[in-house]
C-alpha cells in the first residue's frame, strides 16, 4: 500500500493508474477506523481498480464544544487494517495540505440538503464537511467516492454539491454496517461504557418502531429517553427515511432506516 502526505505525489500515483486505464475508488474517512469503513473499502473495490482512502480530522466541521481535540486518532493502527483490506493508497494530510496558508474559506457552499436536522444542532457542520470534501476530491480526483448511510444526511449534501459542481465523480451510497445486536458501528462507540452501550442499542430498536408505524416521532422522542438517553435532538422522517440523534453522555449518537 502505498502512504501519501503530499497532494502532489498522489496525484502523480493516481493520473498514473487513470492513463493504465484503470478507475479509483475514494473513500474519505477521520480515521479510527472499524468494521464499518472496512466496509465501505470493500464496496469501493467493487467499483474501482484502486482504492484510496484518506485520514484527515477535518476542523471545520467541529463546533468549538465539539470533541475535535479528543477524537481518537490512530493513523498506524488505521494503515494496518487498510493495508490489509487491500486499499492501494492512504492519504494522510496535514492543515497545510488541506488548507494552504492556512485560508480555510470554503470554494463551496451546502445546498438544500442541508437544511433542518443536524444542521438544527450543529450549524456549520455542513459547510465545513462540504469544504473538505470538495478540497479532498480536487486532490484526489476519483472516478467514485463512496460515503456511509449512517451519515444519510450528509450523503445527501455531497450528492447535491457533487450535482451542483458537475464533478465527474460518481457518488456511492454504503449500507450501515450494524454490530450483532443492530447497534450502527461509529467511531465514537468507543466513548461508550459497557452501561451505555447496552442503551445505545435502543436507538435502532425505537426508530424501528417509527418505520413501522407502531409510534410517532414524538412518541420515539420520549421512549428514547426512558430507555436512558439524556436527551434527544430529533427523530424525523425524511427522503424515505426515520433518522435519529440523541445522547449518552458526552457521546451523540445517529442512525437511520
Amino acid at each position: 500500500m502505498h502512504r501519501f502526505s503530499v497532494k502532489d505525489d498522489l496525484q502523480a500515483q493516481v493520473a498514473a493508474w487513470k492513463a493504465a486505464g484503470e478507475k479509483v475508488a475514494f473513500v474519505p474517512t477521520m480515521g479510527a477506523l472499524h468494521e464499518g469503513h472496512l466496509s465501505l473499502v470493500a464496496l469501493a473495490r467493487t467499483h474501482a481498480q484502486r482504492v484510496v482512502v484518506s485520514v484527515y480530522v477535518n476542523p471545520t466541521q467541529f463546533a468549538p464544544h465539539e470533541d475535535f481535540d479528543s477524537y481518537p486518532r490512530d493513523v498506524n493502527g488505521d494503515a494496518a487494517k487498510l493495508a490489509s483490506a487491500g486499499v492501494d493508497a492512504l492519504y494522510t494530510p496535514d492543515a497545510a495540505q488541506m488548507y494552504p496558508g492556512g485560508d480555510m474559506q470554503s470554494p463551496v457552499q451546502a445546498g438544500t440538503a442541508a437544511a433542518g436536522l443536524e444542521t438544527d444542532f450543529r450549524p456549520h457542520f455542513f459547510e465545513g464537511v462540504v469544504n473538505v470534501v470538495y478540497r479532498l476530491f480536487d486532490h484526489v480526483k476519483p472516478d467514485v467516492a463512496v460515503f456511509g448511510e449512517k451519515d444519510f444526511q450528509q450523503l445527501q449534501v455531497i450528492s447535491e454539491m457533487v450535482a451542483a459542481q458537475s464533478l465527474p465523480i460518481t457518488i456511492v451510497g454504503a449500507p450501515i454496517a450494524r454490530d450483532p445486536s443492530g447497534l450502527a458501528l461509529s467511531s465514537r462507540n468507543a466513548y461508550l461504557s459497557e452501561d451505555e452501550l447496552v442503551v445505545a442499542r435502543q436507538l435502532n430498536v425505537i426508530l424501528r418502531r417509527v418505520a413501522s408505524g407502531d409510534i410517532d416521532e414524538a412518541q420515539a422522542s420520549e421512549a428514547l429517553i426512558e430507555a436512558g438517553f439524556a436527551k434527544v435532538d430529533y427523530v424525523a422522517q425524511r427522503w424515505g427515511r426515520v433518522l435519529g440523534a440523541a445522547w449518552l453522555g458526552k457521546t451523540r449518537l445517529i442512525d437511520n432506516l
